[in-house]
């Protein structure tokens, strides 16, 4: 189909966020076709000087937004705000509610001053004892249990990414979506707040509810009991590391006999999905000591076939030379204000067939204040005083 999948055209997004949070859940709406504005301080979001591994949050979370400068704490700069207000159908933000108020955007003033506006708060917690402390992704791991899950007992540990910032903006992103849907019919916006803590929650909601039905604190995933008779990363002939799953009969059967361990297909001490867990102790050597005389290649091309589970000990970088991630609309391509290119993933799902294939550009501080102020009916002399002294040069206007 030639039509291009942009459900949420005509839609205006004002975004007042950093880090990832907010970003993430104004990404995920540009990519559905909304206009997204990112409103920026004068000296530019922080996030865009960030450094190590936060170097990637600003061009990731960013991309395919229009950048207007507001100086918040002059009289001009937040009437500008609520001009730019008055035009939007979305308003994004995650900072603290009285940080919110002193930059003109007291979140009751807004619902009472534009009551079909939809208003996304992206908050550590959501309203109880909790509501007013600082939260970030590593914080909330540690509260909820997650990072407890995650090492070994006496090492908690922290997911790999920035997973629950990129997930409750996705809860954002739903939210907004049904509220959208709702204005359709009532005419009226509503205020939704996303709490990273709760997105945590359910992210450990398993292991949660686990104890519930158990009543006992399940132990943390690298020493799990096991559901699977193999489910084990492993040393191949070549010295990579191999995840390998038997979960079913049929994969028992089949890595029993690629492998040539007829005789643990035929043990009658094995002929259960129960025996085998609880046979694992001196079975997993035998498995292990077969794994290890074949390259990860030669296993690869053996498992495909067959249906079962595996898979190399990849790296981030490695990505790029995955062929299934390399396929047409796997990677959009994006610029960045010093020209420089990258590719990210798209969005995770197709439409008719196809994936997203345009993430948009990194917008450079304030390239679009003057063309979206002064559709607001602001002359240059309103927008510099706006956008704040001294910073058209650093801004590139």
């Amino acid at each position: 189909m030639d039509r291009p999948f942009r459900p949420l055209d005509g839609v205006r997004v004002v975004e007042m966020s950093h880090m990832i949070m907010g970003p993430s859940c104004g990404l995920f709406l540009a990519f559905l076709g909304a206009e997204v504005i990112k409103v920026e301080p004068p000296g530019g979001d922080k996030t865009r000087d960030l450094g190590g591994m936060g170097a990637a949050f600003f061009p990731l979370a960013n991309r395919g937004k229009k950048s207007v400068q507001l100086d918040l704490t002059s009289e001009r700069g937040r009437d500008a705000l609520h001009r730019l207000l008055d035009t939007a159908d979305v308003f994004v933000e995650n900072f603290r509610d009285a940080s919110l108020s002193a930059r003109g955007a007291d979140l009751d003033a807004l619902h009472r001053r534009y009551p079909r506006l939809i208003v996304a708060s992206h908050k550590g917690f959501l309203h109880g004892p909790y509501q007013n402390r600082t939260a970030m992704d590593e914080v909330v791991q540690m509260m909820t249990g997650l990072a407890y899950m995650t090492g070994p007992s006496g090492r908690p540990l922290r997911v790999g990414s920035s997973a629950n910032d990129i997930m409750a903006g996705l809860f954002g992103t739903v939210a907004v979506l049904g509220a959208l849907m709702e204005r359709d019919k009532t005419g009226e916006g509503r205020h939704v707040r996303i709490g990273l803590f709760e997105n945590c929650l359910v992210l450990v909601a398993q292991h949660m509810i686990q104890y519930e039905l158990e009543g006992r604190n399940p132990p943390p995933m690298p020493e799990r009991e096991f559901s699977w008779p193999v489910y084990d990363i492993f040393e191949t002939a070549d010295g990579r590391q191999m995840f390998v799953g038997a979960v079913t009969e049929g994969h028992w059967h089949a890595l029993c006999d690629l492998l040539g361990l007829d005789d643990l297909r035929s043990d009658e001490r094995l002929q259960t999905r129960m025996d085998r867990i609880n046979a694992r102790d001196w079975t997993l050597p035998r498995i292990a000591a077969a794994l290890a005389e074949r390259t990860s290649e030669e296993l690869a091309k053996a498992f495909e076939p067959l249906g079962i589970p595996y898979s190399p000990i990849a790296r981030p970088c490695d990505m790029y030379e995955d062929p299934h991630v390399m396929r047409p609309g796997g990677l959009v391509a994006s610029k960045l204000p010093d020209g420089r290119h990258f590719r990210a993933p798209s969005l995770p799902f197709e439409v008719d067939g196809e994936m997203f294939d345009n993430g948009g550009d990194v917008p450079r501080i304030g390239q679009d204040t003057a063309a979206v102020l002064g559709a607001l009916g602001l002359d240059e002399v309103e927008i510099a005083a706006a956008r704040g002294a001294g910073e058209k040069e650093r801004a590139g206007a």
